[in-house]
């Protein structure tokens, strides 16, 4: 008798141990903020015997149930249980489809007797477990074992302002493994992002499989060495090891799918006519001078482009974009189009018979002409293409191609009153590879210049465009390009948190107030160490107080570049 109390004892001993109540956060606190909230004093509890209920017939919704049971299992040891169909029951998740609501918008109702989700579609449901997930304390998000977490009552309508709510990962400068841009869409996923920019081909490497083009990868994705020192520095340091790296088709085709999970569109990005360099290496016919090309291993502007006046090199783009088109289901295509050195095309027999034979003007116009011929082919193949500002110059640039504004917002300004779509994403707001504080001491090496997260919380897209003019504007986008930035950690610190100024741009837009946005990135920095993010912590100490050490990767070194082309 006295042994089976004993077990009893230690049994309950056991279960108090390993699972307690959580008690809710003390505020709502979602980051980008809700249209509408309004908080009530009761609560939810969420146990492992609270079941998902999805009302829908879609399969689709799961991936925002897998997602949401990857999150709690942490807490309850294992996922809660899902079932498709029936109705809805009290004490359960449910989940259903409305198309009254915006198609990314989505209702949350949470009260003492059920979590109501209605979504305008898979997506609108996607973001509303994204918001879910944020209301969960932070013990739970970290893990702690728990029998109940307590989830505030609230109700919050919820769409995004901006369709177009995008960020752009240079894998060329520096390669990051399939699995490392995995958890760069993590990240976006988190922060309500829907289009994930990946640049895939540049002068210091060419990073996507082509079969037609073998080359490609096994020279134009392999540079001699690799610069560790800022470009700028008098005393440049390599390391001396080739450096590269490209993906297979069927890696690209997995972190696709992947990204489709969290309902992120990828644009693939294929450089022309400039930053070929990578291409040139493998295939020196596609170039002016015709040989005598390596991949490029300092960063900046380089001379050499595709030659526009051989009929070879736009069979050869052809043949590269059909394959991009078989692996990248997305409407646009993004070809790049900036930064293009004419004085190759100036001294070209080809090209210059080129501007002769099409009745151009000069250089400028035959990169007109080279994009038009680009946007031609992809129209003929049901896809848009979309390009750096520089497409805009040279001659009338079709309606049906969309401009992405880098040089300030005049090149988005200037788009959107032609009438084409417009991404605006100025290296003045949105470039995350430069410094996030003034005091660069003990920063990691950053390209240049200085963007705290309150300026860029500051960017306004519809600067300068009457409301007619506004429709064209798609949305927003960050830009992350890597010549400094080597691996995830390091990353992970330029990214955020201003990535998650420029979601709340793209998703809240005219309910923007950064007092608030300050106090509620309190709340998500949880989220960022529940998930072992490393981060600036710049925006969370005060102006008194002293910054901490740096989270971030790699060198720690200091630059001093002020550059801002790509």
């Amino acid at each position: 008798m006295k042994t089976g109390l004993l077990s009893l004892c230690c049994a309950l001993m056991l279960f108090a141990s390993c699972g307690k109540r959580i008690p809710k956060s003390d505020a709502v606190a979602i980051v980008p903020k809700p249209v509408s909230e309004q908080l009530s004093d009761s609560t939810f509890d969420l146990t492992k015997r609270t079941r998902i209920r999805l009302l829908a017939d879609d399969s689709t919704l799961l991936r925002s149930t897998d997602f949401f049971n990857g999150v709690v299992s942490k807490a309850f040891g294992k996922g809660l249980y899902v079932a498709q169909g029936g109705q809805a029951q009290k004490d359960a998740i449910n989940v259903r489809l409305d198309d009254s609501l915006p198609s990314e918008g989505y209702t949350l109702l949470i009260t003492p007797d059920s979590i109501d989700i209605a979504g305008g579609s898979p997506a609108g449901v996607f973001y509303a477990f994204q918001s879910l997930r944020q209301l969960l304390p932070a013990a739970a998000l970290a893990g702690e074992r728990a029998r109940v977490i307590e989830l505030p009552a609230v109700e919050i309508r919820d769409e995004p302002h901006f369709a177009y709510r995008g960020a752009m990962l240079d894998a060329c400068r520096h390669f990051f493994k399939p699995d490392e841009v995995k958890e760069y869409l993590d990240l976006l996923a988190l922060h309500k992002i829907n289009r994930f920019h990946w640049h895939l081909t540049d002068d210091q490497g060419w990073r996507i499989e082509i079969k037609k083009y073998p080359e490609l990868t096994t020279v134009g994705s392999v540079r001699e060495k690799d610069l560790l020192t800022n470009v700028l520095d008098t005393v440049r340091k390599f390391d001396e090891n080739p450096y590269g790296g490209f993906y297979t088709q069927d890696q690209i085709r997995d972190i696709v799918k992947y990204a489709a999970d969290r309902f992120i569109t990828v644009i693939p990005e294929i450089e022309m006519p400039g930053h070929a360099t990578a291409a040139l290496a493998a295939y020196p016919y596609l170039g002016c001078v015709g040989k005598d090309y390596k991949v490029t291993t300092l960063y900046g502007i380089q001379e050499d482009a595709f030659c526009a006046g051989k009929d070879s090199t736009f069979g050869f783009l052809e043949d590269v974009l059909s394959e991009v088109i078989d692996l990248f289901p997305s409407e646009y295509i993004h070809i790049g189009g900036d930064e293009c050195m004419k004085n190759r095309w100036k001294e070209c027999p080809h090209c210059q018979q080129r501007i002769r034979d099409e009745h151009l003007k000069n250089e400028t116009e035959l990169q007109s002409y080279f994009v038009h011929r680009i946007d031609q082919f992809m129209s003929s193949k049901g896809r848009r293409i979309i390009g750096w500002d520089e497409i805009l110059e040279g001659g009338d640039l079709s309606r049906n191609a969309a401009v992405m504004s880098w040089r300030g917002t005049q090149g988005g300004i200037a788009g959107a009153k032609r009438g084409n779509e417009v991404v605006m994403s100025p290296y003045t707001y949105c470039y995350l590879d430069y410094y996030q504080t003034a005091d660069t001491a003990g920063e990691p090496l950053a390209y240049g210049n200085c963007l705290p997260v309150d300026s860029v919380y500051k960017f306004d897209p519809y600067a300068g465009l009457t409301p007619a003019e506004q429709k064209y504007i798609l949305g927003v986008q960050a830009n992350l390009w890597t010549e400094y930035i080597r691996d995830l950690d390091y990353l992970e610190y330029m990214t955020l948190p201003r990535l998650a100024a420029i979601a709340e741009i793209g998703w809240t837009y005219g309910g923007k107030d950064y007092a608030d946005f300050s106090d509620r990135m309190h709340s998500l920095a949880k989220i960022y160490d529940a998930e072992g993010y490393k981060y600036g912590k710049h925006m969370f100490v005060p102006e008194t107080g002293e910054v901490p050490e740096s989270a971030g990767g790699g060198t720690g070194a200091t630059g001093s570049a002020t550059g801002t082309a790509e």
